[in-house]
């Protein structure tokens, strides 16, 4: 068979991703770092039990700016994926289907994740 010259389809980057689009795929990605996160707070408590050396050892990197981005980035996707689930359960009961719904929930998802996130950092700390 000859390859014929013909337009290819059009590439997923050349299409605008719909807000909920880009929520839901937020949503699978928060919930794979809280299961990484978990991992690291396995580590610590492994830590803890060992001694104070691995225990030191671990409090060094989380103290260190990559291990506080790292805590406030597990905190983000803690406080999206408890929001976006609480929206979820909303649709679970059948309310806010309509697509202004879907887009106002949606911001106030993202706002509140936004608000609680800092708050809740700058009062831990």
């Amino acid at each position: 068979m000859s390859k014929i010259d013909r337009p290819l389809s059009p590439h997923v980057e050349i299409y605008k991703w719909p807000f909920p689009a880009i929520l839901s795929i937020s949503h699978r990605a928060t919930g794979a770092g809280l299961a990484l996160g978990a991992i690291l707070v396995t580590v610590w408590l492994f830590a803890a039990l060992s001694g104070d050396d691995a225990f030191a050892l671990v409090q060094r990197f989380r103290e260190s700016i990559i291990g506080r981005l790292m805590l406030f980035g597990w905190l983000f996707a803690f406080v999206y994926h408890l929001l976006n689930g609480v929206r979820h359960m909303r649709w679970d009961a059948g309310y806010g289907f309509d697509l202004k719904s879907t887009y106002r929930s949606g911001w106030i998802m993202v706002c509140g994740t936004v608000i609680i996130s800092v708050l809740t950092w700058i009062i831990v700390r």
